[in-house]
């Protein structure tokens, strides 16, 4: 037996949340549903048996219990309901009666007993970060998380805690993103972990534009999140991650400053003949305070100056366009430093002023000889 009343946007909203780790489709009929337990309060879970969403919702509970209902169609009924007190019941055959308003709705639930427990992470290692650096770190790194299975380490973004701070680490081996803020406090030492890719996007999304806090602990297998009445679990993935402080040069001898959004534009502006069909580098050749652009395919021609400072010394190099863009898109600054150093060297983007809060590397593309 359970029974209880909600408000129908809290439970929208936690319905909306925990499915975001619902298998769609799953041979275990359970895992494609939600976990309710009911006691003091309610708490509802969804687990893919990679990634676990479990978060509390303030209700009013009369009778005890735990049920698991199909996510899609729970979450169907609750939308569709009148704003007002939800009230919930479901007896021992797992029928679910739910009520709002005028309108009633009769649906079978699963045992309980079926459904898989999501993992207790032990607490190793913990540090908290607001929600809003927090979030804005994935962001901004995420986007260099590789999709290639081969090297399973890097489908996810590096984690290091330690006396500089939180350092975020994400490579695919066309471009490196690293970001770094400080922290308030460092609870049990210095400690670093490799967290998958598509948990963090689920972590972003939790994450609000707020200063509240969020944590971070580290278990021997797997990492839990906390934001606010919400957590997340995810495994850590294993194996070698890239060293990156020795795959990135600093000893670059060209350094230029541009405005990172009339660059972005620059290249947008080259990349119109540019298309899946017909891929091309974009050809950058940085002079005395600009750099001119250019792109050919079988579309076009298009070609572009921007304004930047410093001098290039005529050096001439090729990116892919989406790579270059995205790393001056999510540099959190309005100008950055390029340091660059042949046509077969990387560029690193880093901020004009001297703090190291972010860095991004993009590797160049071989050009064919000028047409």
């Amino acid at each position: 037996m359970i029974k209880f009343s909600c408000e129908k946007a809290l439970l929208q909203n936690a319905i909306a949340v925990t499915s975001r780790a619902v298998s769609p489709k799953s041979s275990i009929p359970a895992l494609e549903g939600l976990f309710l337990h009911a006691d003091r309060e309610l708490t509802i879970s969804g687990y893919n048996m990679s990634t676990g969403i479990r978060t509390k919702v303030p209700a009013g509970v009369t009778e005890s219990g735990d049920i698991v209902l199909n996510a899609r169609l729970f979450g169907d009924i609750i939308r569709r309901m009148p704003d007002d007190m939800i009230t919930f019941s479901a007896d021992e055959r797992q029928m679910v009666h739910l009520s709002c308003g005028d309108a009633d709705f009769d649906i079978l639930g699963l045992s309980a007993a079926d459904y898989p427990d999501l993992p207790e992470v032990e607490d190793e290692y913990s540090v908290s970060i607001q929600q809003k650096t927090l979030r804005a770190m994935i962001e901004e790194t995420s986007f260099a998380v590789s999709t290639n299975e081969s090297r399973p380490v890097h489908t996810g973004a590096l984690f290091e805690i330690g006396e500089n701070g939180l350092t975020m680490v994400a490579v695919d081996g066309f471009r490196l993103a690293v970001r770094r803020e400080p922290l308030e406090q460092l609870a049990g030492g210095a400690f670093s972990f490799v967290a998958p890719g598509s948990a963090l996007n689920e972590v972003k999304s939790i994450c609000g534009d707020v200063e509240d806090s969020a944590s971070v602990t580290l278990g021997k297998r797997h990492i839990l999140f906390e934001v606010g009445d919400t957590e997340l679990i995810c495994r850590r993935l294993e194996g070698e991650f890239l060293d990156y402080k020795n795959a990135i040069p600093r000893s670059n001898p060209i350094s230029l400053t541009a405005e990172t959004k009339s660059l972005i534009e620059s290249i947008d502006r080259v990349s119109v003949v540019i298309s899946d069909k017909l891929k091309s580098p974009v050809r950058c050749v940085f002079d005395h305070d600009k750099v001119f652009l250019s792109a050919k395919t079988g579309n076009g021609e298009a070609k572009d100056v921007c304004r930047l400072s410093g001098d290039g010394g005529g050096l001439e190099i090729g990116f892919n366009n989406r790579y270059l863009m995205e790393a001056l898109r999510y540099a959190p600054a309005d100008t950055v430093k390029i340091e660059l150093n042949t046509g077969v060297s990387p560029a690193i983007i880093v901020p004009t002023d001297e703090k190291d809060n972010f860095l991004y590397m993009v590797l160049p593309v071989r050009l064919k000889s000028a047409e």
